[in-house]
C-alpha cells in the first residue's frame, strides 16, 4: 500500500513582507504582541502586520496590540474574521527588479532627521504613500534639490530578510519629465545591492503610469495584493471561529 505525502509550501517573505520585516531587520521598530502580531511604532509608519491570517492566535493578538475599536493597516488579507469591520481596501501592485540598471546619481543627497520638514511638505504635495516623522530612519532616502528646493526623492521602507522595498518616490509637479525619479530609483537601488539585497516596490493597481515606467526599467509584477483597513472588534475575542 503506497501513502501520498502532500508538502507544505513555504510561503515567500514578500507574501507577508511587513511580518517578515518587524520580524527581522526592523525589530528595532516593532511593538509586538507575543509572536502573532506586530506593528511598526506609530511615528514611524502606519503598518502592521500578523504572521498568519489563517491563525485565530494572531488576529486574537493584533486585536491585543491595537486596543479595542483600534484601526489598523494590513497587506494581503481579504477576508477577516467575524467582528473585525473592514473601513476600505485599496488594490495594489508589488514588482520585484528583474533587469534594472542600478546606478548612483551624482547629483542626489541623503536625507536625514533634519530633512524631514521639507520631505513631508513634497509628500503632502505629491502623495505616494504614508510618510511620518520617523519613516527616514527606515532606511537610505535621497533626494534631489533645484536651488535649494527639495523636488524629487525615494528611498527604503520595508526590509524583508534579503530584499528592501523602494519607496515615496515622488516628484513635485514643476519639475516631471526630467527622469529624476528614475535616477533616484536608480540609486537606491544600487544601494540595495550593495549590501547583497534585491529591490522590489509596491504601488497602486489603478496607477497604470507608474507600473508601466517601473516595468520599462527592469521591474516586473509578482503579485497583487490588497491594502485593507480594519476596524477591531470592541468586544472580547476576534478570532476566526
Amino acid at each position: 500500500m503506497s501513502t501520498t505525502t502532500t508538502a507544505s509550501v513555504t510561503p515567500h517573505v514578500l507574501d507577508n513582507p511587513a511580518w517578515a520585516s518587524l520580524s527581522g531587520p526592523h525589530a528595532a521598530f516593532a511593538e509586538r504582541a507575543g509572536g502573532h502580531a506586530a506593528r511598526y511604532a506609530p511615528d514611524v509608519a502606519p503598518f502592521s502586520a500578523i504572521a498568519d491570517p489563517d491563525d485565530p492566535r494572531s488576529w486574537d493578538a493584533l486585536r491585543s496590540l491595537t486596543g479595542a475599536g483600534g484601526v489598523v493597516s494590513l497587506a494581503g488579507v481579504l477576508t477577516p474574521p467575524g467582528g473585525w469591520e473592514v473601513l476600505g481596501s485599496v488594490g495594489g501592485v508589488q514588482l520585484v527588479d528583474v533587469s534594472l540598471r542600478a546606478e548612483p546619481a551624482p547629483e542626489a543627497v541623503r536625507l536625514g532627521p533634519d530633512d524631514v520638514p521639507e520631505v513631508l511638505e513634497l509628500i503632502e504635495l505629491t502623495k505616494p504613500g504614508p510618510f511620518l516623522s520617523r519613516t527616514v530612519e527606515l532606511g537610505t532616502y535621497l533626494g534631489i534639490r533645484h536651488r535649494g528646493r527639495l523636488v524629487a526623492m525615494a528611498g527604503e521602507r520595508l526590509r524583508p530578510p534579503g530584499w528592501t522595498e523602494i519607496s515615496a518616490v515622488c516628484t513635485h509637479p514643476g519639475h516631471r519629465g526630467r527622469g529624476l525619479a528614475t535616477r533616484l530609483v536608480r540609486a537606491v537601488a544600487a544601494g540595495i545591492r550593495e549590501r547583497g539585497d534585491v529591490p522590489f516596490l509596491h504601488t497602486a493597481a489603478s496607477n497604470a503610469d507608474a507600473i508601466r515606467l517601473y516595468e520599462s526599467i527592469g521591474f516586473a509584477v509578482r503579485r497583487r495584493p490588497s491594502f485593507t483597513a480594519l476596524r477591531a472588534p470592541a468586544g472580547e475575542g476576534g478570532g476566526r471561529s
